[in-house]
């Protein structure tokens, strides 16, 4: 198949996007298909340019892709790299180079990638692509709509409230929570912007480092535990992954740093909690009409109490990311699952 493989964008979750895509057009790549890692803000060439057979010089029009820097991208300076310098999100011949393709890989993250609004342009364009569909998108990426949703569907979540810059809650008695506490913004990924606080000091330095990402902020109760994530493909539950960081708590650095967190698959729980968190998995899968594939991130309290903490549409699929890890311990290679996701994905065009 001639696949675009759609990465970068501009959301704080940029690099790591280029990383998932290269891994992705390499595993496609291995299984016979021409493949494109494009980057959907910057593009392909300028336009008008003329793109017949561009699929059979595809590793030649694909972009280059180094190793995810410990910092958030600099989005105001990528804009002001792009040289059409146009305000479009799509950089130039994107629209026309997904068309050309079999189906789109979404290899995106975060803002616009996972919220809906590219997979609602691309239904509107004709265009296949993997993952869940532009509603799912939407609800999942916003955590508070999603958090509503797994109350009403008595899947346990941390309690908490929502504010905006526009009126944010400055006295923290005010929330109605107690310390310690989870401050985040609302629709982010890849833990930027996330502070776990323990003092009224470091509360408005927290919602300030929020504010600075989104004007939606979730504050939230900390829960206290142990760390893990469940992917669903297909409906059916992956096994359960632990997550433990070396250091600190599971934040930017720590995801996508070898070496930064422990990773154990499957996960050393007692089978009947095991099998509750899958079971979790599948109904917020229900509760947010998510298809295809997707991964839920869950925390244990000592308790042995399972809470949700939120649904990813696009999981990562860079050297340490989870689901891919999740796969490989039923045996599915990595070539194997991102063969598998298109194999799914076709079934929403029939």
């Amino acid at each position: 198949m001639d696949i675009i493989v759609l990465a970068g964008g501009l959301s704080t979750e940029r690099d790591v996007s280029f990383v998932t895509g290269n891994m992705v057009s390499n595993a496609l790549r291995k299984n016979g298909h021409r493949v494109i890692l494009l980057d959907v803000f910057m593009g392909y060439g300028e336009e008008p340019e003329d793109l017949t057979g561009i699929f059979q010089r595809s590793q030649e029009a694909s972009l280059t892709v180094s190793e995810i820097p410990t910092t958030a991208p600099d989005l105001e300076a990528v804009k002001k790299s792009r040289r059409d310098q146009s305000d479009s999100y799509f950089g130039p011949n994107v629209i026309e180079l997904c068309r050309m393709a079999d189906i789109v890989f979404l290899a995106l993250h975060g803002e616009h990638g996972e919220n809906g609004k590219i997979q609602a342009a691309f239904d509107l364009f004709g265009i296949k692509y993997t993952g869940t569909d532009y509603i799912s998108s939407a609800l999942a990426m916003n955590k508070e709509l999603a958090k509503g949703l797994f109350s009403s569907n008595h899947i346990p979540t941390p309690g908490g409230i929502s504010m905006n810059r526009e009126a944010p809650v400055l006295d923290f008695a005010d929330t109605g929570l107690t310390l310690p506490c989870v401050v985040k913004p609302c629709c982010g990924g890849s833990s930027i912007g996330v502070s776990i606080i323990h003092s009224l000091q470091e509360y408005e330095k927290a919602l300030e480092e929020a504010f600075r990402y989104e004007k939606e902020v979730l504050v939230e109760d900390y829960i206290e535990g142990r760390e893990f994530s469940v992917g669903v493909i297909d409906g059916e539950a992956l096994p359960v992954i632990e997550i433990a960081p070396v250091e600190g708590f599971y934040d930017y650095k720590n995801k996508y740093k070898a070496g930064s967190a422990v990773e154990t698959c499957p996960a050393q729980l007692p089978p009947e909690k095991a099998e509750e968190m899958q079971r979790y998995a599948k109904e917020v899968v229900q509760a947010l009409g998510l298809c295809t594939y997707s991964r839920m991130d869950f925390l244990m309290n000592e308790k042995q109490e399972i809470f949700c903490l939120e649904a990813n549409t696009l999981p990562g699929m860079t050297p340490t990311s989870l689901l891919p890890q999740e796969a490989q311990a039923v045996g599915m290679s990595f070539e194997q699952l991102c063969e598998k996701i298109i194999e799914i994905s076709f079934e929403k065009y029939k």
